[in-house]
């Protein structure tokens, strides 16, 4: 029996990757895996802890949290665009 998820919700994936320190801020990564009308994509997110409005000292779950949620609310409002596809 073959199961075929119709929302999008259920085919994506979000992974925590791992904290990141770079020159200017400290940032969450995040890597989402899905599926929609037979697109298979995936993509990495990096959110700036700051925005989270969370800070170092605080539960790792916590950044984790806020972050992920900052990060996908964003990631669901973004449009793409092909690199070069004006010129066809």
């Amino acid at each position: 029996m073959r199961i075929v998820m119709k929302d999008l919700a259920d085919n994506n994936l979000v992974r925590f990757k791992n904290i990141s320190r770079k020159k200017d801020a400290i940032y969450a990564n995040f890597k989402v895996k899905g599926i929609k009308a037979g697109v298979n994509f995936s993509a990495s997110i990096a959110v700036d802890i700051a925005a989270a409005e969370v800070h170092a000292g605080d539960v790792l779950e916590k950044i984790i949290e806020e972050c992920a949620r900052i990060g996908v609310s964003e990631f669901k409002k973004s449009e793409f665009q092909f690199e070069g596809i004006g010129a066809l």
